[in-house]
């Protein structure tokens, strides 16, 4: 590979801030194209780098969670995503949920901090020939840019459809008929619950499962996403879905009975002033109004007032094992990375780990040094050797999962304990592989 000058991030998405922060550390000129606000998305609502749009939650911080494993990972490679989720985060038990608005306004400003760090605010629709290249332009890759996509690697894109939970304002809740727990007590007690009884239940499910959807475009081939299923389409598999995923009453004792209600709705803060709560699970493409009428049947929302509804929209990511190395560089044309969502990989910690390897080595090919793949025994490098390693079955995006890391060389029949033993041993080969990037 030749000698590369600046280096061009496509996106500023939790990866693209991430391959930012990393990639600044080369001291060369970075170039952050971010076409917000100038050209919208579907689903963002503001300017600023790193906007979550889907929940408030990086999800648990415990290290027997594959999630938690990943995030302290990437504390101890310096992200900057984590570092502000951690300064902004809200009350939400063991889980790690951020201020939205809050987070994102602070990871811009870090960014902003950057002194060899330009963002431009304009849409890329063509991928530079010259420099290195990340493309972070994540699950909402604009048509114009996924065309060059499709075009420089060859393959047809992929895609699945990811839908958004609503928000509700904390002064509109009905306190009377709901109660704040954490399942099984884990961590604090905050969670808001709405409980319903088997009467109150087979209304509401009725009404979903008669509710009126957005029609999705009839050129359109649905793949939905398991781990973002919306929810009048789990309740399509059957009346009792609902109580054994995201209304499952278990562990939650209703302070006025003493027992478990027959289904629950959880509701999750989503900002430090505790004056919005989002529905728990509840990802939809309900219309909106069918939204307001069926919502306000769970006890306790009948007054909610939405400041935000559920939307669904398509997600686009590259066949990456046919295409990248475990450095997250293109096969055939090594200068050009790809990060983030849009490379199989889902979730926001995910994206932001993915924007972190690209960036790292990024900076390390502008110095001169090799680039590197994290070790597989870490999360992060069991994620960048899924999106990279051709697969047996087809290809779909993943989650960090305890599933992916290569077996313990001790068998250990307890889950808690092998997830345990898998995290320490991940963390070991972080250390190690964080001691010989320095």
């Amino acid at each position: 590979m030749g000698k590369c000058s600046n280096i061009i991030i496509i996106g500023g998405g939790l990866a693209g801030a991430e391959a930012a922060w990393h990639a600044a550390q080369s001291n060369t000129n970075i170039l952050l194209y971010e076409m917000r606000p100038t050209v919208s998305s579907p689903a963002h609502n503001t300017d600023y780098l790193a906007e979550l749009v889907c929940s408030n939650s990086l999800k648990s911080n415990l290290l027997t969670n594959a999630c938690g494993l990943l995030k302290e990972e990437m504390r101890r490679l310096n992200s900057v995503t984590i570092a502000c989720a951690d300064a902004v985060r809200v009350p939400a038990g063991e889980a790690l949920a951020v201020d939205r608005d809050k987070f994102a306004e602070m990871v811009t400003s870090r960014i902003l901090g950057l002194k060899n760090v330009e963002i431009i605010r304009e849409e890329m629709t063509h991928i530079p020939d010259d420099g290195i290249v990340i493309i972070a332009s994540g699950p909402l890759t604009s048509d114009s840019l996924a065309s060059e996509i499709k075009k420089l690697t060859g393959a047809e894109s992929m895609y699945f459809y990811d839908a958004v939970a609503p928000t509700i304002t904390a002064d509109s809740i009905d306190y009377t008929k709901v109660f704040k727990a954490s399942r099984w007590g884990k961590g604090e007690a905050a969670y808001l619950n709405c409980p319903m009884n088997k009467d109150e239940y087979d209304a509401f499910y009725n009404a979903l499962i008669d509710a009126e959807k957005v029609p999705l475009a009839n050129f359109e081939d649905v793949k939905l996403f398991e781990g973002c299923m919306p929810i009048e389409e789990m309740a399509a598999r059957g009346r009792k879905t609902l109580t054994f995923g995201p209304m499952k009453p278990a562990g939650l004792d209703d302070p006025k009975t003493g027992r478990w209600p027959y289904a629950a709705v959880q509701l999750r803060q989503e900002n430090t002033e505790s004056t919005l709560w989002g529905l728990v699970g509840f990802q939809t493409r309900l219309k909106w109004s069918e939204q307001a009428r069926v919502f306000r049947m769970i006890p306790g929302l009948e007054k909610a007032e939405f400041i935000r509804y559920g939307v669904m929209h398509r997600n686009t990511y590259i066949n990456s094992p046919n295409l990248l190395l475990p450095t997250l560089q293109l096969r055939e044309q090594p200068n050009i990375f790809f990060a983030g969502q849009i490379t199989g990989v889902e979730g926001y910690v995910e994206s932001a780990a993915m924007g972190m390897l690209a960036g790292i080595n990024a900076s390390r090919i502008i110095q001169g040094k090799d680039p590197v793949a994290p070790p597989v025994h870490s999360m992060m490098g069991s994620l960048a050797h899924y999106v990279s390693s051709p697969q047996t079955d087809s290809f779909q995006p993943m989650n960090a999962n305890f599933g992916i890391l290569p077996k313990p060389e001790t068998k250990i029949k307890a889950k808690k304990e092998r997830q345990l033993a898998l995290a320490e041993s991940a963390l070991l080969a972080i250390d190690e592989f964080v001691s010989k990037l320095s």
